[in-house]
C-alpha cells in the first residue's frame, strides 16, 4: 500500500480550495474562504507546509507566489481510505461495507449499484 502524507484538517481544508481552483495565490484561497478570515500569514504558511509535505508546487512572478496542487484529490482520496481500512478495519474491504451497513450509512440499491461496478471490472 502506497502511504501518502497525512494533512491535519487546516491542511486538507486549504488543499480542498487548491484542488478547486488548480492554479492560484494566497489571496485567491483567502477570498474563497468562509468567515471568519485567516491571516494572509497563516494561509501562507499553510501552503508552505503542503509544499514540504509535496502536496503543491509554486511558481513565482517576482514576489507573487503562483501554486499549483501536485497530487491530485483522487490520489490522496484513494490514500486516506486505504489508510482509513488499514488502520480501522484491519486491511478488509468487506470489514468497511459491514460497518456501513450495519451504521445504515449504505442502502441495498448502492450496494447493488457497486456489485455492478465490480462485475464491469470484472
Amino acid at each position: 500500500m502506497t502511504r501518502i502524507k497525512r494533512l491535519t484538517k487546516g491542511e486538507e481544508a486549504i488543499m480542498q480550495y487548491i484542488w478547486q481552483l488548480g492554479r492560484c495565490t494566497v489571496t485567491d484561497i483567502l477570498e474563497k474562504l468562509s468567515t471568519p478570515k485567516s491571516p494572509h500569514s497563516s494561509i501562507s504558511s499553510i501552503v508552505r507546509i503542503l509544499e514540504r509535505k509535496g502536496f503543491v508546487g509554486h511558481k513565482s512572478y517576482g514576489r507573487t507566489y503562483e501554486y499549483f496542487p501536485l497530487i491530485t484529490k483522487e490520489e490522496y482520496s484513494r490514500g486516506s481510505l486505504l489508510t482509513l481500512i488499514h488502520n480501522y478495519f484491519n486491511g478488509s474491504t468487506p470489514k468497511l461495507v459491514s460497518f456501513l451497513v450495519e451504521e445504515e450509512e449504505t442502502t441495498i440499491e448502492e450496494l447493488q449499484e457497486i456489485i455492478k461496478q465490480l462485475k464491469k471490472k470484472s
